[in-house]
């Protein structure tokens, strides 16, 4: 008996018990169909958080004043300036692509019929593509903008709408801040929301900043936004922004000074713990199939002992019956394997045909699952088939 005759031979005795071998390659298709599930949603779940991080802005670096031994209008001088911004802006170069710095008052509007408090933020021509806002009607503020000190206006979203009834409605309508006209040029929303956590809130109105300096007692920029131009550049800029703020101003000011990097690597630091977590509970599931098949297997031996008798009777050696039962254990797993390989597959690909949804398959995650099943087959099966092979064929022809 060759391997391709002890393969014909696990195949039919497979077959000869369906509902067995389906049920013993059920716990490899629940755990492979596992991991690769798992393997998606925590790669799909990473990449949503740091997409929604990005999102704020790539390669910031955020600057404000925190503290100091000092309170009332002496700390004035210790808030960060629009001179500390365009120094910024010198001292990297060509390392940063945008120094910008935001300026915040309030200021009351009629909205829905009532008086309210409306945020009004000042900053320039650099802070919309800095910090990724989407344009929905209209235009950004510009240089020419900044120069001339126009007096012109964005709003956000939701004022806008509960303004004037719909974002193009708002555009070139006139409102009034601390007593002056303003044009409103356009309307904008963050492209991920910060949910009220940064300077932008739902109801937020952005003017240029050299216009807001007028418009406010105390000049102070918070926060100063610094965009590297390279990834690798964010973590040494932001000592140099630290050291910079403090040789500007007074011995004892301290500026918060600080990046999203490590914010980015908590993310995928939760999500790498997270998907170790999920795959050890998937390869605990496929241990026990594994071990499901080996007692599967046993059994099997046990009630075809007379069988091998006759097989090793009729010049079978050991080594093909220890094949064949090996077989018979690698087929029962790879099966399960490639069926529930082929049922975590789907999962993403029906989200993405149905739903529109684009969920990224790992490539790694299937051979993984692959090896694995051939492995269980492997070491699970040995056992079996090593009982197998070493019955004597004497008294396995005498077994009742």
């Amino acid at each position: 008996m060759n391997w391709r005759e002890a393969l014909r031979f696990s195949v039919y005795a497979l077959q000869a018990n369906k509902v067995r071998t389906f049920l013993t390659a059920l716990g490899l298709v629940i755990g492979n169909a596992s991991v690769i599930l798992v393997v998606t949603i925590s790669l799909t779940s990473r990449d949503y958080v740091i997409e929604q991080i990005r999102g704020i802005g790539s390669n910031l670096i955020i600057a404000y004043f925190e503290a100091g031994n000092r309170t009332g209008v002496s700390v004035d001088a210790d808030f960060v300036k629009i001179a500390d911004v365009d120094a910024t802006r010198v001292a990297l170069g060509k390392r940063a692509t945008a120094v910008t710095g935001v300026m915040t008052i309030y200021d009351q509007m009629v909205i829905d019929g009532k008086e309210r408090d409306v945020k009004i933020i000042g900053s320039d021509h650099e802070y919309v593509p800095m910090r990724n806002l989407v344009i929905l009607a209209g235009r950004p503020i510009q240089l020419d903008d900044m120069q001339q000190r126009s007096r012109v206006a964005l709003l956000t979203q939701k004022l806008a709408t509960r303004l004037y009834g719909s974002q193009s409605n708002a555009i070139m309508r006139i409102v009034k801040i601390r007593g002056l006209q303003f044009s409103i040029i356009g309307t904008f929303r963050e492209k991920t929301d910060s949910f009220g956590l940064s300077e932008l809130s739902t109801e937020t109105m952005l003017i240029p900043i050299t216009v807001m300096k007028y418009l406010t007692a105390e000049e102070r920029i918070d926060p100063m936004y610094v965009q590297t131009r390279n990834a690798e550049d964010v973590i040494p800029l932001t000592r140099q922004v630290q050291q910079l703020l403090e040789a500007r101003h007074r011995p004892g000011a301290k500026y918060y000074v600080d990046n999203l990097s490590a914010i980015l690597a908590a993310a995928e630091n939760i999500s790498l713990i997270l998907t170790g977590v999920l795959v050890l509970v998937s390869a605990i599931a496929l241990i026990i199939s594994g071990i499901g098949i080996m007692n599967i297997m046993l059994v099997t031996v046990t009630e075809r002992t007379r069988e091998i008798g006759l097989r090793m009777a009729l010049g079978a050696s050991k080594q093909m019956v220890l094949l064949q039962f090996l077989m018979e254990s690698v087929l029962i797993s790879v099966a399960g394997g490639m069926i529930g390989i082929a049922v975590g597959v789907a999962g993403p690909l029906a989200a993405g045909y149905f739903g529109g949804i684009d969920i990224p398959i790992s490539g790694t995650s299937i051979g993984v699952a692959f090896a694995t099943s051939l492995l269980v087959g492997l070491v699970f099966g040995l056992l079996p088939a090593n009982r197998a092979a070493q019955l004597n064929p004497t008294e396995a022809l005498r077994y009742e």
